[in-house]
């Protein structure tokens, strides 16, 4: 016979699980860095490259390079990452278009900093030439930043916009 509470906390374990994975959101998946400066204490300064596949639309992954910084304010997540970054999007495999896409949206954002900074990516529909141009630019709570790179991917067909 099973304990009780071993069966108990199985099935909370089970359910946090299965909330996790519908509720999560999108994130990066990183696929490489390089260490820029070297720091005695804590990780180092590093420049990261992630890749975000679009949600609503299959066969379309954003590669993102940014900064990243490392020392102890970076290991426990105080630091502010410079806003730096640079994108390049990629049709991966077949595109296809899940619902139609609003003319302007935000694709991803991702905390730089536990309070202020954010990273973000934009999607806007270009109908006249089908193509899906993005965007990445780092937003602060009082200051953004102007520092941006944008990317665009041929659709070669009609592209549904809300």
């Amino acid at each position: 016979m099973q304990n009780p509470t071993s069966f108990l906390a199985r099935g909370l374990l089970s359910s946090l699980v299965l909330v996790a994975a519908v509720a999560s959101p999108v994130r990066a998946e990183t696929i490489g860095e390089v260490s820029t400066v070297f720091k005695l204490i804590g990780p180092n300064h590093k420049i990261v490259i992630e890749a975000y596949d679009d949600p609503l639309v299959d066969g379309v992954t954003c590669f993102v390079s940014r900064a990243k910084t490392g020392g102890i304010t970076g290991a426990v997540g105080l630091a502010t990452d410079k806003s730096d970054a640079s994108i390049a999007c990629r049709q991966v495999g077949e595109i296809r278009i899940k619902q139609p896409l609003p003319q302007q949206d935000d694709v991803f954002s991702e905390r730089l900093s536990i309070l202020f900074k954010r990273l973000r990516i934009v999607r806007v529909v270009d109908a006249k030439r089908q193509s899906l141009v993005y965007m990445t630019y780092s937003e602060k709570l009082l200051d953004g930043s102007p520092k941006n790179s944008i990317t665009a991917v041929p659709v070669g067909k009609p592209i549904p916009v809300k």
